[in-house]
């Protein structure tokens, strides 16, 4: 049962980076098998919260199916910046998600947005999953590694990231012009919208430019998490 403000993450990676990271709390609990309770020890010294256990009094006290890998870990939700702490200084890469959902595309493009080096990730408050469980390990740690905003209205955070400087950039399927040949260098914001859905109208109408990602293979469209990957490796080369 989910308690108020905590959740489990589970998987090395996942949990390695929660404990890595200075801007989350404590750990609430920690559980790991004998081996990998060493390997936190050697890498993190002790942890008060630490408790030694087997892999399957671990897997009872997460979903069914989590791969947990020997170890699982409780703490309170990561905080959330601001708009402008993420868009303050404008350089580089952002990328804003109008209403992705499913927590293994979400976790995926974190992972992609941290391969990449983005600034940070911008997702709506209402409309997004948290930043635990089966998210935090198809993100592989980096939910820990890359800030994030939640922000009520994503129309109004694109009026503010224009006013500090930035360019968003709306991956559209319809859109005429290709990512690469938009692309300009200067401070970018990704908006990707819904698998289905796309972006929606008020979203798009805040974008500065549409564009597409061209396919000459024929298929019609790429996962979301794909296309953010791909937007997110073009974005980020340089440019004259």
């Amino acid at each position: 049962m989910r308690e108020e403000g905590y959740d489990w993450l589970w998987g090395w990676h996942a949990v390695e980076a929660a404990l890595a990271n200075p801007r989350r709390e404590a750990p609430k609990r920690l559980l790991a098998t004998a081996e990998r309770a060493r390997q936190i020890t050697q890498k993190f010294g002790r942890v008060d919260s630490l408790e030694v256990a087997e892999n399957a009094a671990i897997a009872q006290l997460l979903p069914q199916g989590a791969v947990h890998q020997g170890v699982a870990l409780k703490s309170p939700s990561l905080d959330s910046a601001s708009i402008d702490e993420l868009g303050a200084p404008a350089s580089g890469l952002l990328l804003m998600l109008d209403q992705v959902t499913d927590p293994q595309n979400v976790g995926a493009i974190f992972r992609s947005a941290a391969a990449f080096g983005a600034k940070g990730v911008i997702v709506q408050d209402r409309h997004a999953p948290a930043l635990d469980g089966a998210l935090a390990k198809a993100a592989a740690g980096a939910v820990d590694l890359i800030p994030h905003a939640r922000v009520v209205n994503l129309s109004r955070a694109l009026e503010r990231l224009a006013d500090l400087g930035w360019r968003a950039v709306g991956l559209d399927g319809s859109a005429e012009g290709d990512l690469a040949q938009v692309l300009d260098g200067t401070p970018t914001v990704l908006v990707m919208g819904s698998e289905g859905e796309g972006l929606r109208r008020l979203v798009a109408e805040h974008c500065d430019v549409l564009a597409k990602i061209p396919m000459p293979g024929g298929f019609e469209s790429l996962n979301v998490s794909a296309a953010a990957a791909v937007a997110l490796y073009e974005a980020s080369r340089p440019r004259g």
